[in-house]
């Protein structure tokens, strides 16, 4: 029975989250966790800010600051603060994806319009973790996939300014060899490799291209390494806040809350993995900590924002780490944080990082974009091309394409408009949002009711007129009637009433809500309700182990619903619960076995 249930596998788990290893164990994989992250971090705003033609004083500030930002929230993550933070090890760091719009915003109104421009678009990540639950079938996976796989397109002039970026009167051959050098070191290592030595790919092809750029071709400048010192505070080049709200502004913000979605779609997808990997027996994904990672996301982008440094987001890398050595401590989040707080105010270090040549950095992040395309087609194949979706992809990717390199009549789009849509992620992600809004119109029922013991009636109504409607026989119609019994059974089992509070005003604070919606022969069905801390996925696991604390009265819902249904998953948000059941015909079922 497809998605049911969690793998019950144990798995080699030395230190679940909740457990504290050894000082030593936690500091040195806090410096390890770091030190693979670092080139990052450092590499993003240097580019930005580089590109952008912006000031030493400037790069300074922004790569220290979003050194502390990731740092805290690395922190805020690993233990979480109310409902923001995932609860597990999720490094934080600068992003890529912001890179191209964060150079336009740089060229077209400085640093204070670009660190406004990241603050409005930080309060998105805070909406989508409030209203996930109600936001899901908008800002869906497919638009996330198709944005990122239109992010190469968009940095490619970035990369190719940086691939040329040699002093005045070095060899000719000086970048094409340094590059070279890099990229290769960059896809053999992890191509011939596995284990720790792959994760620290991304470091030795610096290493090794720094080391041709200097001693081959003399274009790595370390004077600024030898004047910097060992420990201090960076110049204070604070940008401030433009809030001037010019036209270049509007122009530029629908790209940031584009590019702010993919964050929170890569943030979502990090939570889920880091979830996977942390536990020795496997549980049900806990949306409310997804919440909280997306949460702790916004603050970040927040912080950047006052900053006026690059946004940042989790790394997958940690999750490698973590899946790696068995130790999903948070007491490793924690050491992470304050590593990098530490790196801060290091400026030798830091200067010895920013002082990289360009055609090293750019053979590093054709690397990266390479990866994001790569994540962007496994996002739209996990949530499954079908003819429709096939469409909205194809179309969305190509105009995206289309227009950001000016091909569809450029002459008619100009100005504000010319901005707009001069940006292929906003012009691919829009297409995806309109398309897939456009295609929801299919057929549904819903029922808005409250969800008590005496409400089975008004269900099994529903659902009888529902089938009767998609003109289906009456085993379909008992397969439905019984899933919706069951399924309200278990919404409704008993829950210990607050002091003071009689059953029924129990009841009566919580509402239930059903989509149904006709697939053919086959049925989907949403239960939507408020809260219940117990997750139905687990508890179908734990059916078949013994002891597993399940009363023997609340097997049979259970057990009835996983013989009728043919999938079901149960996703738990702050203050509401999505119980999502598919019911196919008997024949479909034979089919489909």
């Amino acid at each position: 029975m497809a998605g049911s249930s969690p793998g019950r596998a144990t798995q080699d788990v030395r230190y679940e989250p909740d457990e504290r290893p050894p000082l030593p164990i936690a500091a040195g994989l806090g410096v390890q966790y770091a030190l693979i992250c670092l080139a990052s971090i450092v590499l993003t705003p240097t580019v930005m800010i580089t590109v952008a033609g912006g000031s030493d004083a400037y790069l300074s500030w922004a790569v220290s600051a979003a050194l502390v930002i990731s740092g805290v929230t690395t922190a805020i993550q690993a233990r979480s603060v109310g409902r923001i933070g995932a609860g597990y090890i999720l490094v934080m760091g600068s992003t890529s994806a912001f890179l191209a719009v964060s150079v336009s915003a740089l060229e077209q109104g400085g640093p204070g319009m670009l660190a406004l421009l990241i603050i409005a678009s930080s309060l998105i990540q805070f909406v989508l973790a409030s209203r996930m639950a109600l936001l899901r079938r908008i800002f869906t996976p497919t638009v996330a996939g198709v944005v990122l796989m239109l992010i190469p397109v968009t940095l490619a002039p970035l990369i190719l300014r940086k691939l040329a970026e040699v002093p005045a009167g070095a060899s000719p051959a000086a970048a094409p060899v340094v590059a070279g050098v890099t990229l290769a070191v960059l896809v053999l290592v992890p191509l011939r490799f596995s284990g720790a030595l792959r994760l620290w790919a991304p470091a030795l092809g610096i290493a090794a291209g720094s080391l041709v750029a200097g001693l081959g071709f003399g274009i790595y400048d370390l004077s600024p390494v030898a004047e910097a010192r060992w420990i201090g505070l960076p110049d204070l080049a604070y940008p401030g806040l433009d809030l001037s709200f010019r036209p270049e502004f509007w122009a530029l913000l629908p790209s940031f809350v584009m590019v702010t979605l993919v964050g929170a779609m890569d943030t979502l997808g990090d939570a889920i993995a880091i979830q996977r990997v942390s536990w020795r027996r496997p549980r049900a994904i806990d949306f409310r900590s997804i919440q909280g990672a997306i949460s702790a996301d916004g603050v970040g982008n927040l912080l950047s924002g006052l900053a006026g440094t690059v946004p940042n987001t989790t790394y997958g890398m940690s999750i490698a780490v973590a899946e790696l050595t068995g130790v999903a401590s948070r007491a490793i989040g924690m050491c992470v944080g304050v590593v990098f707080v530490a790196f801060a105010f290091l400026p030798k270090f830091l200067a010895l990082i920013i002082a990289i040549p360009g055609p090293v950095v750019a053979a590093y992040f054709v690397i990266i974009v390479a990866l994001i395309f790569v994540f962007g087609i496994k996002i739209l194949l996990q949530e499954g091309l079908d003819y429709r979706n096939g469409i909205v992809v194809g179309v969305a990717f190509w105009l995206g394409i289309a227009f950001q390199l000016d091909w569809i009549y450029p002459e008619s789009f100009q100005g504000a408009w010319g901005e707009l849509l001069g940006n292929g992620m906003t012009v691919g992600g829009l297409t995806v949002i309109l398309l897939t809004v456009f295609g929801m119109g299919g057929r549904r029922a819903r029922l808005k009711t409250r969800l008590s013991h005496d409400t089975w009636p008004e269900v099994d109504t529903f659902l009888v007129k529902f089938a009767a409607r998609n003109g289906w026989d009456e085993d379909m119609e008992t397969r439905l009637r019984a899933v919706g019994e069951e399924t309200l059974h278990i919404l409704t089992r008993e829950k210990a009433p607050e002091a003071g509070e009689t059953p029924e005003a129990g009841d009566a604070q919580r509402n239930l809500l059903v989509i149904a919606r006709g697939d053919g022969p086959s049925a989907d069905l949403e239960f939507i309700a408020t809260t219940d801390e117990k997750n139905i996925e687990d508890q179908l696991a734990m059916l078949s182990e013994a002891a597993a604390g399940i009363p023997v009265e609340a097997e049979t819902p259970l057990r009835l619903l996983r013989h009728y249904a043919s999938s079901i998953r149960h996703q738990q948000y702050h203050d509401i619960d999505i119980l999502t059941v598919r019911v196919e015909s008997a024949g479909q079922m034979a089919r489909d076995f």
